[in-house]
């Protein structure tokens, strides 16, 4: 039976890289809900039903297959249209607390079939107000307890009765999202096993000419040493490119593991079908013009069959591993094997970057051209290299992230072990959503997508020529430990392009001490400038070249860039070339004609660049690499004094009178941000001239008077502001003036004290469409357009992040860390910050969040004005473990 479920359901990967489709159970299954309970052994029931009898499995599959509720959920696992498992809740008592039951067919347990409908129905239930799940089980089911106890959600048990009462609070802290993407991890590995080690490869659609596609993958297949059997389908040839072939995929002697598949696009969807009707475990589908139709079926079949597809409108894939040696691309020029794994989305960039790679001698371990990236994506093979040991090193060219926050989680842990490095794409600003707020206006693509990936630890470079020069550095060098850079020249002026280059990076051209210059002068030539750049002059000897750059190795700098201009007199380069060990030395040589180069000598290699330009940006991504891995990991922490429930029915009120969103009312902003004690300028809601002046009194304070209007975003401008009035006449003329100048519009009036003197602070969120919650900090009140000064972080943020957030605004850096003249408290900007990460999590409803100004002091921070829009969120989860949707 073959139930059209729509958009409500998802594939997702099982343990051992099997897919399965995740949906809601309905009327029609019950049949097959009570089948799956009926067929499992005595013993399964027992731990199910806590007996061994089927008398209640008619009754227990109705239940599950009632109509859904808020009340009432119920999530199957399908395989072949075959119901592998179930799981539902009911809600019991309070409604924010449910029940909830698994169970697994016999032949499928152990599998992560009933881990995975716990993390899609904890999901769902989350969405509905549901906090805890609750269940009754038998001490002996060891499964089921380990199930609860693995989810990663920290469950309580307690024995009552002979029976274990398991209690799960559902809210996804950290530990949770870890647990979840080490388990998405373990099972995306297993299922691309098939695509990057395969035992068999067949390709379809390779004719007997040399000049089509399809022939040249064979040939490359064959040249590049392939470990496992090779096939071709040809409906008519008996060979192509020397490889026996058979009209059919149904014809091989073995189901192979990997497809790779060129042929017509009207022809791609019989052979897709014909493949996954075969049991073939991958395909790389290399035709393009599919039209978006025809894709949309073809991502249909695979998932049906279980199949892992790359592309369509890709240039292939390549494992070169020792026990592989798989390379099904096109390339005219195969890869050299190497550390680095490679994905890419263009194949004229791919092939761009397979070539300088293999030309450096950092090589490729295995390469993936997504194209379309219908399915495998960045994120899959990043996991895949996690674990993989013939990769040291990931590198990635792709214009668009179909889910960055879990990008982010899979960088972050990878990052630790492994360099990533990418291409800052798209940076243009067209595109940007209109937004009202400050925050949403200076969410700029460029300011998002660099603050993804300084927060994940990425090496983001601005050119294919900065990202392969900087590769070579990372595979040739050491990390240096810290920014302090000798300048070593034979010709004065390009040390000074260097210094300046140095300078824009965040290196810092070192003052060398007293002793280490006079100990250069001994060794250079008279006329040499010993000072940092160091000049040795044209006329300096290898040896003495060589005495100098040994010399600086041991002083106090961290790194070494030596420009080399070749003379009549010599060529220094060989020299640069034998500094092996110590401190990364990166060598400039302004007459070479590539952007970068080796230089190699006694099995070592230092990278040759032809711009000190270049030599200073990938000694700068290796330092702040080297700064990421320093710095601590940070954890998310547990804030106190958070009011989550009544902050979400503050938001949900409003959007029941106001479905199509708006701007939350001045009182109720106040709130929210109160029950995230967020520090607020006292304050108090009127609606008369003589409830202000009560309020006036009661704050005893000068106050500001904020009339809240429809309409009005930006009260200033529109009139609707009075500060610092003091005395019960200046306060009740004031109120009067907002009531004459705005009527019936005139919603209420906030009275707030004037809050004491600071530095003005802008902080806010803005939930974006791709990126999720993006946390801004910059400068405030008047300087907020003025100067644009912005930093931005994705939520969550750990307490690592939101410290880095504050002190990347320069401004605010400079402030706050004098020894004992700071001006402003970053710490307390650091907590709010937190504080706010904490809203956007917990309330996806707040689209764009303003708190403008916030006023910094050397011992606090206070917000003083801000503004709140909700709308209805999106229902997707991000971190939901599931495959690209249908």
């Amino acid at each position: 039976m073959t139930i059209d479920v729509g958009a409500d359901a998802a594939h997702a990967l099982l343990t051992d890289g099997t897919i399965v489709l995740v949906r809601p159970a309905y009327a029609e299954d019950e049949p097959q809900v009570r089948a799956m309970h009926e067929a499992m052994s005595p013993e399964s029931r027992r731990m199910r039903f806590f007996s061994s009898g089927t008398a209640t499995i008619s009754e227990l599959s109705r239940r599950i297959c009632a109509a859904p509720s808020r009340g009432h959920q119920a999530l199957l696992a399908v395989l072949d249209d075959e119901v592998i498992g179930a799981a539902s809740y009911d809600t019991i008592g309070r409604s924010d607390v449910a029940e909830v039951a698994l169970a697994v067919a016999d032949q499928f347990q152990g599998k992560g079939v009933g881990t995975l409908l716990l993390e899609h129905l904890a999901s769902r239930a989350r969405r509905n107000g549901v906090t805890t799940f609750y269940a009754d089980v038998l001490p002996d089911n060891h499964a089921m307890l380990r199930v609860f106890s693995d989810i990663g959600l920290r469950p309580q048990q307690r024995v009552d009765r002979g029976m274990v009462e398991v209690t799960i609070p559902l809210t996804p802290d950290d530990r949770y999202l870890d647990a979840v993407g080490m388990r998405e991890a373990v099972a995306g590995q297993q299922s691309l096993q098939r695509l990057l080690r395969p035992a068999s490869v067949v390709v379809i659609g390779g004719t007997r000419r040399q000049v089509s596609v399809g022939n040249a993958i064979l040939r490359n297949i064959r040249a590049s040493g392939f470990t496992g059997r090779l096939y071709a389908v040809h409906p008519h040839a008996a060979a192509v490119a020397d490889v026996s072939a058979v009209p059919s995929v149904a014809d091989l002697p073995e189901v192979p593991d990997l497809a790779v598949v060129s042929v017509p696009p009207d022809a791609v969807l019989d052979v897709a079908r014909a493949c996954g009707e075969q049991g073939v475990g991958a395909l790389v589908v290399i035709t393009a013009d599919l039209d978006t139709e025809t894709s949309q079926e073809l991502l249909a079949v695979c998932r049906r069959h279980g199949m892992r597809l790359v592309g369509p409108n890709c240039f292939g894939v390549a494992s070169l591993s020792d026990g592989v040696r798989l390379q099904a691309t096109f390339a005219a020029e195969a890869p050299r094997p190497g550390p680095a794994g490679l994905v890419v989305q263009s194949g004229g960039i791919g092939i761009t970057l397979l070539e300088h790679l293999s030309r450096l001698d950092v090589g490729i371990s295995s390469f993936v051209s997504t194209g379309n990236k219908l399915d495998v994506s960045s994120n899959d093979l990043l996991q895949w290299w996690e674990d993989d040991p013939d990769t040291a090193m990931a590198i990635m060219h792709v214009e668009s992230f179909g889910n960055p926050r879990k990008f982010s989680r899979i960088a972050r842990r990878l990052g630790r072990r492994k360099p990533i490095l990418t291409v800052v794409a798209g940076r243009s600003t067209a595109g940007q959503r209109a937004a009202a707020s400050h925050t949403g206006a200076s969410l700029t693509p460029a300011l998002t997508t660099e603050s993804l990936f300084e927060q994940a630890g990425v090496v983001a470079a601005r050119s294919l020529d900065e990202l392969v020069g900087t590769a070579a550095f990372l595979a040739h060098q050491p990390l240096p430990s810290g920014p302090r850079v000798a300048i070593v020249t034979n010709a004065g002026g390009t040390g000074v392009l260097a210094a300046d280059a140095c300078a824009d990076v965040g290196l810092e051209v070192h003052e060398l001490s007293e002793e280490v210059r006079r100990e250069l002068e001994e060794l250079l030539p008279a006329g040499a400038a010993c000072a940092n750049p160091i000049d040795t002059t044209p006329a300096a000897s290898s040896d003495q070249l060589r005495a100098c750059l040994e010399r600086l190795a041991a002083a106090e700098v961290d790194a070494i860039i030596a420009i080399m201009v070749r003379t009549a007199l010599a060529d220094p380069l060989p020299v640069v070339a034998t500094m092996a060990g110590g401190v990364p030395v990166a060598a400039v040589a302004p007459h070479q004609a590539e952007a970068v180069t080796l230089l190699s000598a006694g099995g070592h290699s230092v990278p040759s660049y032809n711009d000190p330009r270049a030599a200073a940006a990938a000694l700068g991504h290796a330092w702040r690499r080297a700064r990421w891995l320093a710095r601590p990991a940070g954890s998310v922490p547990s804030l106190r004094a958070v009011a989550v429930e009544r902050a979400r029915d503050i938001v949900q009120e409003f959007l029941k009178r106001h479905p199509e969103g708006g701007w939350l009312p001045l009182d109720q902003t106040m709130e929210v941000l109160g029950c995230y004690g967020v520090t607020v300028a006292p304050w108090q809601w009127t609606h008369t001239p003589e409830e202000s002046v009560r309020a006036w009194r009661e704050l005893n304070s000068p106050v500001a008077l904020k009339a809240d209007v429809a309409g009005v975003v930006h009260k200033k401008r529109a009139g609707a502001l009075r500060l610092d009035l003091s005395g019960a006449e200046q306060v009740r003329n004031a109120h009067a003036e907002l009531i004459s100048r705005f009527g019936s519009r005139l919603r209420g009036v906030l009275v707030q004290a004037m809050a004491p003197r600071g530095f003005e602070v802008l902080l806010g969120l803005a939930q974006q469409p791709v990126f999720g919650p993006v946390l801004v900090c910059g400068l405030g009140g008047t300087y907020t357009e003025a100067l644009r000064t912005r930093a931005a972080r994705l939520a969550p943020l750990t307490d690592v992040d939101a410290a880095e957030l504050v002190r990347s605004v320069p401004a605010l850096r400079t402030l706050g860390e004098g020894d004992e003249e700071k001006a402003v408290d970053l710490d307390a900007l650091r907590d709010m910050a937190l504080r706010l990460s904490q809203l956007a999590v917990d309330l996806p409803q707040v689209s764009e969040l303003d708190m403008n100004p916030v006023l910094a002091t050397p011992s606090s921070a206070m917000c003083v004005d801000a503004r709140i829009r909700v709308t209805v969120p999106p229902s997707s989860d991000p971190y939901l473990r599931s495959l690209r949707p249908l």
